[in-house]
């Protein structure tokens, strides 16, 4: 495993310069991976990184899991809808259009609290110029092949003892990180840096402490 880099830049710097890709992999529904993806963006203010956004489904990653609570699988069995529409719309109007439509689900689900119904879901298509119909896609079971496929190319880097947020860079994946309230500027720059010193070292697994507090969208 080679180690990946990426290089202090600013918020000057020509945005055609060269960059790092970085693939971001997220369920809509996850406030954690929301948490991670508005790290992501600040990273991207200050390091020469260029994110791309995929869709993974918890649903799917826990489907077959025992022991969970029965409040957390209600949340999983509306996971699935938020997830096929992403898909859905990346089909119709190409992969681009997956971080501004998560951007808009997430600031109704995340910030507002608003449940993700049809409602919610038309109003986020809307606002990325996408057809409100594309919100057919949650009840429906056409796109999960495509969803599998999407999630596998991320989760498969890190192995299914995880979940959402999956991160991969030059040949590199990792889960998370988990953190909250989302770092900005430099204070970004720095965590990125440190991830990436870590999920670069060779036979590196894990990182980890116990969570005190939920997310803060702060």
């Amino acid at each position: 495993m080679t180690q990946p880099t990426s290089q202090p830049t600013s918020h000057r710097d020509d945005l055609t310069t060269d960059r790092t890709p970085v693939d971001f992999w997220f369920d809509p529904l996850c406030p954690w991976a929301w948490m991670s993806s508005r790290w992501l963006l600040e990273v991207a203010k200050v390091r020469r990184i260029n994110p791309s956004f995929h869709v993974m489904s918890l649903a799917y990653l826990n489907q077959d899991k025992d022991g969970l609570s029965e409040k957390y699988r209600e949340f999983l069995d509306s996971a699935w809808g938020p997830a096929r529409v992403c898909v859905a719309a990346a089909e119709a109007e190409g992969e681009a259009v997956l971080l501004p439509l998560y951007t808009a689900l997430g600031n109704r689900v995340h910030l507002q609290d608003r449940e993700p119904d049809r409602t919610l879901i038309e109003e986020a298509l809307r606002e990325v110029g996408a057809s409100p119909a594309l919100a057919d896609a949650m009840d429906s079971t056409d796109y999960d092949e495509a969803l599998k496929k999407s999630h596998h190319r991320g989760i498969d880097q890190v192995g299914m003892d995880v979940g959402t947020p999956v991160i991969s860079v030059d040949g590199v994946g990792f889960f998370g990180p988990v953190v909250t309230p989302a770092p900005k500027g430099e204070d970004a720059g720095r965590l990125w840096d440190g991830a990436l010193l870590v999920a670069g070292t060779p036979g590196f697994y894990e990182l980890k402490r116990s969570r005190d507090k939920g997310p803060d969208f702060s």
